[in-house]
C-alpha cells in the first residue's frame, strides 16, 4: 500500500506510537496516508481507537513477525 509519509514507532513502548503518530498527522494534509511501523502490541488496538477518534481511516493493518504495520488516511 502506498503511503504518503512513514513512521518508524519501532521499539517505543505506549503511548509513544500513539504521541508520534499524532504529531506526524497534524504536519499531513486531508486525504494523505501514513504508514506507521510498531512493535508494541497494545499499538494495534491503540491506533484503531485513535484513527477512529480522530475521525482518521485505518485503512489497513498487516503482522509480519515481531512488526505491525498500519496505515492511516488523515481525515
Amino acid at each position: 500500500m502506498n503511503a504518503d509519509k512513514v513512521l518508524d514507532a519501532k521499539g517505543l513502548a505506549c503511548p509513544m506510537p500513539i504521541v508520534k503518530t499524532r504529531k506526524e498527522m497534524k504536519e499531513m494534509e486531508s486525504g494523505q496516508v501514513l504508514e506507521i511501523l510498531a512493535t508494541d502490541k497494545g499499538a494495534k488496538a491503540d491506533l484503531v481507537a485513535w484513527a477512529k477518534s480522530g475521525g482518521h481511516e485505518l485503512l489497513d493493518s498487516q503482522e509480519n513477525g515481531d512488526v505491525f504495520s498500519f496505515w492511516i488516511k488523515k481525515g
